[in-house]
């Protein structure tokens, strides 16, 4: 076998991840020393990939697009997965006794429905007016792009590209870049603004030096650190076995549409492979217990899922996934069509922030802000902004704002099911344009007073970790 540079197979991929390894720590040296970086709260991770980002546009350097963007994609269920598989103790389980998984997802398919009203609106307003030649059902993108990212937004986008919208794949795409950054820039101001108002309040913005006890990296029950295998490869293979397990049950998944519903596998099979995490999440949780049932059993004799080197696994996989997402942003050309690029961009971010702003007081009020911030980063942005902004103020995922992303959108795949019907009747004739518009409305009004059914009982507030 060639050893040498002329094997770029062999090479390559150590050379993108150098370059994301320097980047990285170059950024944390800047955010660190630099008092003006510092203050922005801008995440070491955003930092990295924005400068990548710079410096591929810039010619310096050549990023492999492919390999980041598979990057993104299996770093996003890697995180999952090693959250699902942390044992919980009996004084952090948090009583969920109004739905709120459920909840969640109806938040998440509100969300995409109040963006696919304003979409349309916005389409179909500059199509009688300023601009005839608008493809009318373009608006259908604004939630495509926004709250279910690049794979669907570039799906619908090459879709209605075939059935007449010029510049369609472009455009879908171009406003799930844009909405990723404008969930980075959204999501800092209100950090800045949350921190300002706690300072304000006497209490003390959460820092990154910890005071860290033995009980944080171990249990009693674990393994001896003598033992013949080192904890955290244990913690490496367990998350690779249940990745390989996500896989062949997805496969399995796929593989029964596709013989059964040949029509709807067309849709449905993207989708079931975007959103594997939710199956590696889900066979993670079952795994977890399945470790519990065997331990009160007396079959298995140790705790062999060690928390503080899961969370170093998860928070390693999220660092990637926010870094690789924004070094890859590429917004096409958009001749022609910037007036309700920028229109959709602007008015969805803004729009989105208030509407949660609203439901997430009542969904979360024992979390708000965790809550929000993981939320709006996802709906805006997607799964890994939603992730680096929740990092910020909950590092260690004490609040269930992280479960709720990953709970609630398993259920919004479910709730959000009649959306494929609407996404394909829009283009159809002006006519079928207002119907979808008007169900899309329709729809979203028993969904809200879903959410806002009941009133949450108080829990034990989220406790910060001391500066």
């Amino acid at each position: 076998m060639n050893f040498s540079a002329s094997n770029t197979t062999l090479w390559n991929t150590v050379i993108q991840f150098g370059m994301i390894g320097l980047v990285t720590l170059l950024s944390n040296v800047l955010r660190r020393k630099l008092p003006l970086v510092r203050k922005t709260l801008l995440p070491v991770s955003v930092l990295a990939g924005f400068v990548l980002l710079f410096m591929r546009i810039s010619g310096l350097i050549s990023i492999d697009s492919k390999l980041f963007e598979t990057v993104m994609y299996h770093a996003i269920a890697i995180g999952f997965i090693t959250l699902a598989l942390q044992t919980v103790s009996e004084n952090e389980k948090i009583k969920n006794t109004d739905f709120v998984a459920v909840k969640s997802g109806a938040l998440i398919v509100a969300t995409y429905l109040l963006q696919g009203v304003l979409g349309l609106a916005i389409s179909i307003g500059l199509a009688y007016t300023i601009k005839p030649d608008m493809f009318k059902a373009a608006g259908i993108l604004l939630p495509m792009g926004y709250g279910q990212g690049s794979g669907q937004a570039n799906n619908v986008g090459s879709t209605y590209q075939a059935l007449g919208f010029a510049g369609g794949q472009s455009f879908g795409l171009s406003i799930a870049a844009i909405g990723y950054v404008a969930s980075c820039i959204v999501g800092i101001i209100y950090l800045n603004h949350l921190k300002n108002r706690k300072s304000k309040s006497g209490i003390q913005w959460h820092k990154q030096e910890e005071v860290l006890l033995v009980e944080h990296f171990e249990s009693t029950d674990e393994p001896s650190a003598t033992d013949s295998i080192d904890r955290f490869s244990t913690q490496v293979f367990l998350v690779m076995s249940v990745y390989l397990v996500t896989y062949l049950v997805t496969l399995g998944l796929d593989r029964l549409i596709t013989a059964t519903l040949p029509e709807l596998a067309k849709m449905v099979i993207p989708i079931l492979w975007g959103f594997n995490f939710v199956i590696g999440t889900l066979i993670g949780q079952a795994t977890r217990g399945m470790f519990n049932s065997l331990r009160k059993r007396g079959i298995m004799t140790h705790q062999y899922v060690n928390n503080y080197l899961m969370g170093r696994i998860s928070g390693f996989a999220f660092d990637l996934m926010v870094i690789a997402g924004i070094a890859t942003i590429n917004i096409n050309d958009l001749s022609g069509l910037w007036l309700p690029f920028w229109l959709m961009a602007v008015l969805g971010a803004i729009i989105t922030l208030i509407y949660l702003q609203w439901l997430c007081r009542h969904l979360y009020p024992d979390y708000y802000d965790e809550g929000l911030l993981s939320m709006y980063g996802m709906l805006v942005g997607n799964i890994s902004s939603g992730m680096m902004l929740l990092r910020e103020i909950d590092p260690d995922f004490r609040s269930p704002a992280a479960g709720n992303l990953v709970s609630g959108t398993s259920f919004a795949i479910l709730l959000g099911a009649p959306l494929l019907i609407l996404i394909g009747l829009a283009p159809q004739s002006d006519l079928m344009v207002f119907v979808t518009m008007g169900l899309l409305l329709i729809y979203m009004v028993p969904l809200i007073l879903f959410i806002l059914k009941g009133k949450r009982k108080a829990i034990a507030p989220i406790q910060k970790k001391k500066a």
